[in-house]
């Protein structure tokens, strides 16, 4: 099966094709909204995001009472998340050299580019050539073996990055800000039950989290705003796309969260029957090409996936989590060699991948401003993190009660 890279296409896709011309142009853009839907959020245009905000909206807490949710929300997540998987929490870099080939790429076809910058240092003597990080996917994992961190033991960073690349609307910003964590495993458990196992304590802890806040904040309870389920529904992307085979990625989670209001859903990266990854993944972390058909009894590749539930107050599908069990060495050449990108084995990550110099793993990011988001009912990134907004936005918002912090 070919990897869909650029404005290349698995050959499936071609092969399908009906000769009926009227059928010829369904299936062209039934494909071309497939590609399209690749490449990030899903929102182009600040038109189409006013209508995607909601009407009737009314913040259920005031800034005051926002900010103090929000520190007391984040202490209870970093804490029972240590607690669930073992963790502790240690500081993270928001700069890296950019020779290590430790920043995080967030996908393979080079559309997101991190922000270099050049530290002359002692009259240029000594450069440094640096760029601030999109994620410590990287580091966390090269971060085990300075810690000395053994299977069952990790840590959990709150992580600060800038992506300059994404379309600022309600919930994708240039800033963010993750619970980047990673935890040391066994050759053994890089197999789907432990990814499950994984997950289900992070969802345990989330759930936890929304009965916190609204202990804190009864108002936060509501029939309006229905709480998360006490379980996540696990499904593979496969199965997702032989569910609704002509709709685009973003739409089948929008149609599949309305059956499964929280869903985790495994296999992201490898190109599926209709020749298109659910989502591009960066080759050199997750990994996404492990066959795990004996464990799934169909066609399936993946040992990593996203935590997604449907949000009540946007009436959207939101992402809170990607992680995944991470490549080992020979996975990793595997996928640098199906996304062309073979020479990134020149990176000193990528060679101590290669010589098995820093432990397996599994890792992953939550979402921090997407997770106070939705468990404190707000309709907007802006209204629990202070970051950059374009005028328009601010405005459009301000229309609708929604008020961004500055």
């Amino acid at each position: 099966m070919s990897l869909f890279i650029g404005d290349e296409t698995g050959s499936s896709v071609s092969e399908d094709l009906s000769s009926n011309s009227t059928d010829c142009e369904s299936s062209n853009s039934t494909q071309s909204e497939k590609k399209a839907d690749l490449a990030g959020p899903g929102i182009g245009n600040y038109e189409e995001l006013e209508g995607v905000l909601p009407r009737d909206y009314h913040p259920l807490l005031t800034p005051k009472e926002t900010q103090k949710a929000i520190f007391q929300l984040r202490r209870y997540i970093e804490d029972n998340l240590c607690k669930e998987l073992g963790l502790m929490m240690v500081q993270v870099p928001l700069i890296v050299d950019s020779e290590s080939g430790v920043n995080d790429m967030l996908d393979r076809d080079g559309s997101r580019t991190p922000i270099q910058f050049h530290i002359s240092n002692d009259r240029g003597k000594h450069p440094i050539d640096a760029q601030i990080v999109q994620a410590a996917t990287k580091w966390k994992r090269v971060a085990l073996k300075q810690f000395d961190c053994r299977p069952g033991e990790g840590l959990c960073t709150d992580m600060r990055a800038v992506r300059k690349d994404y379309f600022l609307d309600h919930d994708h910003s240039a800033y963010v800000d993750q619970w980047d964590w990673e935890r040391a495993i066994t050759p053994e458990q890089r197999n789907l039950e432990f990814l499950k196992s994984v997950v289900r304590k992070i969802w345990k802890v989330l759930v936890g989290a929304e009965k916190f806040a609204q202990e804190l904040f009864p108002e936060l309870r509501t029939p309006r705003y229905p709480n998360l389920p006490e379980e996540l529904t696990f499904m593979h992307a496969e199965e997702i796309l032989a569910l609704y085979p002509d709709l685009p990625r973003k739409r089948r989670e929008t149609v599949i969260l309305q059956k499964y209001p929280a869903i985790f859903i495994i296999g992201i990266g490898w190109p599926l029957k209709d020749g298109y990854p659910h989502e591009m993944r960066a080759a050199d972390y997750d990994d996404w090409i492990t066959d795990t058909s004996k464990e799934t009894s169909r066609d399936t590749h993946g040992l990593n996936g996203d935590i997604l539930v449907w949000n009540h107050v946007t009436q959207r599908r939101h992402e809170l989590s990607s992680m995944g069990i991470r490549v080992n060495a020979e996975t990793l050449r595997q996928q640098l060699e199906m996304s062309t990108l073979l020479e990134n084995l020149r990176f000193p990550y990528h060679q101590a991948i290669i010589n098995n110099q820093i432990p397996l793993s599994i890792g992953g990011g939550i979402g921090q401003s997407r997770t106070l988001m939705l468990l404190l009912r707000k309709a907007h990134l802006g209204e629990v993190s202070v970051t950059v907004w374009p005028k328009i936005l601010k405005e459009m918002c301000a229309k609708k009660n929604i008020f961004v912090l500055e």
